[in-house]
């Protein structure tokens, strides 16, 4: 039956039914990391731990006496020798030197319960016969039994030493007497707890046996959220898997395609710098015509003037001479200085490049990053029958997965150890009664123990209460009251039932110190060490055939390491039972989930992907062809440098306002007359000239945007055209370098990228499998009610029984042992409380003895008392 319940173990009953699918879309993660939520895990109600409350103090005070009595560590070595000999060679050939050593240090470990034992054991002995001599003693008028006591000056001090020493030690007898009672009260009141560990203990093996199943079941269901995240992943296989390929692919070929769109966009640029050319170099041909013309009509003015003949009859003065000469010299300097009609238009570039711009290369290259960005529907298309057969072969892996629950009969093993369990419970039931019964007995036997010393303590009490009450200090010894009488009398009916008692109780403690110690010592301590599972596991000491007796029995491989003290610790830490048991030994899960082996065909099918990218055509024919009419535009034919030239030049030679000036200042060196004044008149024309003229052309913006853009564009055609032939042709080998990339070298990239995928594809599989190892050994069927069992039982014999049966031979064994001075003192005590038959008697003024006075009637003066015998012999 064991058997049965053990192979429950096998819950590895990894699939109980067929694959549940979600009735609901399970939200799917972010990709990679899958959430499979939490195993459901059952609540075991069992708390295996014991508080003990007030009482711990006894225990520990028994703890430490043990550890006096027995400080040697833990006999492991002995143990296992004594074991696995079973003891029968000690018995039958004890003479052997290995079995006298093996019994001295047997020995030397018990030698501290064995003097304790011997001590009791003559304390037994010795009073009963220490009794029955005191008793004969007595009798003869000896030891205390002659009712006669001697006058001492210091009785009254003695009487109370005797009875403060005597009280004391009854109060230590009874604090060892109530901490028995409290001990065996306490025994008996965790009896009534047992039922209630046991019935928890027993619901949590139903729980164990009931959520299993659950849990293997949710185990099961959680491959939908793998196999969700796979189907996922195929259905979107375009942008995952052509999205990848394209992200590679467009680091390569988009810069290439760039430069491409660079230059459609410089070619707008050049056709925008042509046109301000032409526009900028008409404005400015008008506007310095104009002021040519003017300027001509002036100097020619000004040498008509100068042919005036003051300036060259011998009768004129020789300084208006040189000026009209200086004057004539200086005409040369007003004329424009950039002359812009000289400069060739660039018309016929201008219609080349608006031939060239007549094809939209912009729209090529669009249509280039279209095809290319298409690359994830072109994946979508060349695998779609992959797809499918995947997704076929996913169902298929979701069959064999629950396929599991029919390698063992997990169903009928789980029923077997359900009914295991109602059984066993129903046969501990049973026996209930039995165990009240059996407490109650004992529970009376200590009862009388107890009973037995407290009728000492009753009688010392009584004979100290009535002595203490009844002693009057002025009555003589033959003269005492009934009351202290009876309180002697009581003391020595009290060390009567000491001498009938203890040696009884004392027998009884010495048997149940040695019991109850030594399982303290062999049993609980290494228990709560852990060394008593080290016994237990040593190899070929439970079978000399087997390593290891759990594996051994179960598995019939006792080499696998599974240990007694591994399976507790491993359950006690509530970990999965195919862990704890190592069940992989009978079913091992690994084999069966193999990822390897579950997803081969799915690997195969990923892996004969095969994606042809040569429908994808980075710029098309007429683009290239485009790029090469741009080269051949004759931009390289304008002569950039007259233009530069002469946009750089002022308007006239020389500033008119300076040139006016210097006229001026010249005329006015001049004599008065016609010659003066028609020079004035010229000055004022070239000033007129400047500020209607010269200034507006400066100042108006027509004039300046068509010399700045004139400027600009001249620069910005002079870059472009400098070798725009091999700038074209660097671009066009661009893009032929992508074009092949993509056509003829993208293999490589594409069967990366595949392998990438596929190695996502599987790690979803790989991600559930190691999900379920990883649940299956720390949350599915956690063994901590095993654990829990063992627990209760050392909780049940420790705790309960051990402690408290410990703690019952203390207390009784210390009120025991304080009976010997009990019974001294009140001997010694009785002897003032009693009522004596003779006494000393002194003479009032002599203080002599009785017998020197002389004879006279001594029964009416001490009516108790007579005089001692005169009889020579006294």
């Amino acid at each position: 039956m064991w058997r049965t319940g053990i192979l429950l173990l096998l819950w590895v009953r990894l699939a109980s039914g067929e694959l549940q699918h979600e009735t609901e879309p399970r939200r799917l993660p972010p990709p990679g990391k899958l959430d499979f939520g939490y195993v459901p895990a059952g609540v075991y109600e069992t708390l295996a731990h014991y508080e003990p409350g007030p009482i711990g103090i006894l225990f520990h005070m028994v703890h430490a006496f043990l550890y006096v009595v027995q400080p040697n560590a833990f006999p492991q070595d002995l143990i296992v020798r004594l074991a696995k000999d079973k003891f029968g060679a000690i018995q039958t050939e004890y003479q052997k030197p290995e079995n006298i050593v093996l019994t001295l240090q047997a020995i030397y470990y018990e030698i501290g319960f064995l003097v304790c034992a011997a001590v009791g054991l003559l304390f037994a002995i010795l009073m009963p016969i220490a009794g029955l001599f005191f008793c004969m003693c007595r009798c003869c008028d000896n030891c205390g039994g002659e009712m006669h006591q001697r006058q001492r000056k210091n009785a009254d001090c003695r009487r109370g030493l005797l009875g403060t020493l005597l009280f004391s030690t009854s109060l230590v007898i009874t604090i060892g007497v109530l901490c028995a009672y409290a001990a065996n009260q306490n025994l008996s009141s965790q009896v009534k707890n047992i039922r209630r560990l046991v019935n928890s203990n027993m619901r949590d093996l139903h729980t164990f046996a009931n959520d299993t199943p659950m849990q293997i079941d949710y185990l099961i269901s959680q491959y939908a959220t793998a196999k969700n995240k796979v189907i996922y992943d195929l259905d979107n296989i375009g942008p995952l898997l052509g999205g990848r390929i394209h992200e590679q692919l467009d680091k390569e070929v988009r810069p290439a395609l760039d430069r491409v769109l660079n230059m459609a966009g410089a070619m707008r640029e050049t056709k925008e710098a042509l046109e301000n050319v032409s526009v900028g170099l008409e404005v400015l041909k008008e506007g310095t015509g104009k002021l040519n013309f003017n300027l001509s009509l002036v100097r020619t003015s000004i040498n008509r003037t100068l042919n005036d003949p003051g300036c060259h009859d011998e009768e004129s003065d020789a300084t208006t001479a040189q000026l009209c000469r200086n004057i004539r010299q200086s005409l040369s300097q007003l004329q424009i200085s950039a002359n812009f009609t000289r400069l060739p238009k660039v018309n016929p570039q201008l219609e080349n490049v608006n031939e060239v711009l007549k094809t939209d290369l912009s729209a090529i290259v669009q249509r280039g990053f279209s095809s290319l960005n298409d690359t994830p529907h072109m994946v979508i298309e060349q695998t779609r029958s992959v797809v499918e057969t995947v997704q076929g072969l996913v169902d298929g892996i979701g069959n064999n997965i629950s396929s599991f629950s029919k390698v063992f009969p997990v169903q009928s093993c789980l029923s077997n150890f359900t009914i295991f369990i109602s059984h066993a419970h129903a046969k501990i039931e049973d026996h209930y009664p039995e165990i009240d019964q059996m407490d109650f007995y004992r529970w009376i036997g200590c009862i009388a123990l107890c009973c037995m010393v407290v009728l000492v303590l009753a009688f010392n009490y009584l004979g100290l209460l009535c002595g203490t009450l009844g002693y009057d200090k002025h009555a003589s010894p033959t003269t005492r009251g009934c009351i202290s009488n009876t309180g002697g009398t009581m003391l020595m009916a009290g060390v009567g039932f000491s001498f009938i008692f203890s040696w009884v109780l004392m027998g009884l403690v010495t048997i149940i110190f040695l019991v109850g110690g030594n399982m303290e010592k062999l049993i609980c301590e290494p228990f709560h060490s852990t060394e008593i599972f080290k016994v237990v596991d040593t190899p070929y000491l439970v079978n000399p055939e087997w390593k290891n007796f759990i594996p051994g029995y179960m598995y019939n491989d006792s080499d696998l390491e599974l240990t007694a003290e591994s399976l507790y610790s491993t359950c006690k830490e509530n970990k999965g039972i195919y862990s704890a048991m190592r069940l992989d030994k009978v079913f091992n899960i690994s084999s069966y989930l193999n990822t390897t082996v579950l997803t081969k065909d799915v690997v195969g099918q990923l892996d004969s992907v095969k994606i042809d990218l040569r429908g994808i055509i980075l710029l098309e024919a007429e683009g290239k062809q485009n790029l090469l009419d741009f080269s051949e535009a004759g931009l390289s034919e304008i002569n950039y440098a007259d233009y530069l030239e002469e946009v750089n030049k002022g308007v006239t030679v020389m500033d008119l306002l300076s040139f006016a000036r210097e006229l001026e200042a010249q005329t006015d060196l001049m004599p008065r007359g016609a010659l003066q004044t028609a020079l004035k008149g010229h000055i004022s024309t070239l000033r007129q000239i400047h500020s209607q003229q010269i200034i507006p052309m400066e100042q108006a913006m027509k004039y300046v945007r068509a010399r700045s853009a004139l400027n600009q564009s001249m620069r910005f055609l002079e870059r472009t055209a400098s070798d725009l032939p091999n700038k074209v042709l660097a671009v066009l080998d661009a893009i032929e370098a992508a074009q092949y990339l993509i056509s003829q070298n993208a293999t490589h990239l594409i069967n990366r990228e595949t392998g990438k995928f596929t190695a996502t594809i599987t790690g979803y599989f790989h991600q559930y499998i190691e999900w379920v190892k990883s649940s299956l050994a720390l949350e599915v069927a956690p063994c901590k009610p095993f654990s829990n069992m063992v627990d209760t039982a050392e909780i049940i014999t420790c705790s309960f029984l051990v402690d408290s049966m410990n703690t019952f031979w203390m207390g009784l064994g210390c009120s025991t042992l304080f009976l010997l001075p009990s019974i001294i003192l009140a001997v010694k005590l009785a002897k003032y409380y009693r009522r004596m038959d003779t006494e000393d008697v002194y003479d009032d003024i002599e203080t002599i003895p009785m017998k020197t006075i002389p004879t006279y009637d001594t029964m009416n003066r001490f009516p108790r008392a007579s005089a001692p015998p005169r009889h020579i012999d006294w």
